[in-house]
C-alpha cells in the first residue's frame, strides 16, 4: 500500500508542537469586529492548543 499524503490544506493552517500538540488560529477575527465584545475578541486572537480527540484526527491528515 503507498505511502499517504498530506493534507496539504490543513498543513498550512495547523502547527504540531514539539510535545505533539496541535496549535492553531480561532475564526471569527476577519471583520466585523465592533460587534464582538471584549471578551470573546481577547479570546479570539492569538493561537490555540486543540483538544486531543480532533487532535488525534488532524495528526493522521498530516503524515
Amino acid at each position: 500500500m503507498p505511502k499517504q499524503k498530506t493534507h496539504k490544506g490543513l498543513a498550512k493552517r495547523v502547527k504540531i508542537t514539539a510535545t505533539g500538540k496541535v496549535k492553531f488560529h480561532r475564526s471569527g477575527a476577519g471583520h466585523l469586529m465592533s460587534s464582538k465584545n471584549s471578551k470573546r475578541k481577547r479570546r479570539i486572537t492569538g493561537t490555540s492548543i486543540m483538544f486531543e480527540t480532533l487532535a488525534r484526527k488532524v495528526r493522521l491528515k498530516l503524515h
